[in-house]
C-alpha cells in the first residue's frame, strides 16, 4: 500500500472480528516497525506487552469493571480485538543515557529537557504500529485505561517500577462500527494551524 494511502486510511476502530486472530507474523511485523521510531540519543525508552487469547480477560476484568455506561457500546466492540499491545515509556533510560560522557548531564536534571522525549519517542513508536497495521489490511484503536486501574494493571502484569503506562493498542480485523461523534469537529487544516515565519502569519 502506498505511504500516503496509509495515512489517509488511519483511524481508530473500536469493533473488531473475534473469530480472526491477528497472524503471529504480522503481530511481530507490528512490533518490529513500531521500533524503527526516532528516539533522543537512541535512548529507546520504550517497552511493549501483548496479550492474546484468554490472557485479555486478564486485562478487561480490571479496566472495565463497572464500566460509565456511555462507554458500554464502545467497550464492546473494543473487546473483541484478539490483540493487545500496552506501550511503556521508561525516563531512567534517557536520564541514563544523557548522563554519559558524550551528552554530559550528568545530574540528570529533568529541567534540560525541552519536553519529555520518553512519552514523545514512545508516542512514534505507536503511530508507526497504527500505520503498519493499516499497510496489513488490519484494523486498531489507541487508547487508555482509566487512570484508577493503573496500579491494578502494574500488579497483575508484573510491570515494574519506572514505567509509564502511555497506553494500549487493540489490533485486529475489522467490523462494522459507528464513526467517531467527535469527527464531527472536523479535521483542522494547515492554513488554520501552520505559522509560516512568524506566529501570526499564516499562508492565505
Amino acid at each position: 500500500m502506498e505511504f500516503s494511502e496509509v495515512v489517509r486510511r488511519r483511524r481508530m476502530v473500536r469493533n473488531f472480528d473475534p473469530d480472526r486472530p491477528v497472524p503471529a507474523e504480522v503481530r511481530e511485523r507490528i512490533l518490529e516497525n513500531g521500533l524503527h521510531a526516532p528516539s533522543g540519543g537512541f535512548s529507546q525508552g520504550w517497552a511493549f506487552l501483548t496479550l492474546e487469547g484468554d490472557e485479555r480477560e486478564r486485562y478487561w476484568g480490571i479496566a472495565a469493571a463497572d464500566p460509565d455506561e456511555k462507554y458500554v457500546g464502545w467497550l464492546t466492540g473494543l473487546r473483541r480485538a484478539p490483540l493487545l499491545i500496552f506501550a511503556f515509556a521508561h525516563k531512567d533510560a534517557y536520564l541514563d543515557r544523557y548522563a554519559e560522557a558524550d551528552k554530559g548531564w550528568t545530574d540528570r536534571d529533568e529541567s534540560h529537557w525541552t519536553a519529555p522525549y520518553w512519552y514523545v519517542d514512545t508516542g512514534m513508536a505507536v503511530l508507526l504500529m497504527l500505520q503498519t497495521v493499516v499497510d496489513e489490511g488490519l484494523g486498531a484503536c489507541f487508547f487508555g485505561p482509566p487512570a484508577d486501574k493503573v496500579g491494578k494493571l502494574y500488579d497483575e502484569f508484573g510491570v515494574p517500577a519506572g514505567f509509564d503506562l502511555i497506553g494500549l493498542l487493540a489490533v485486529g480485523h475489522r467490523a462494522p462500527d459507528k464513526r467517531s461523534p467527535s469527527l464531527k469537529r472536523g479535521r483542522r487544516n494547515t492554513a488554520e494551524v501552520v505559522h509560516r515565519g512568524h506566529w501570526g502569519h499564516h499562508l492565505a
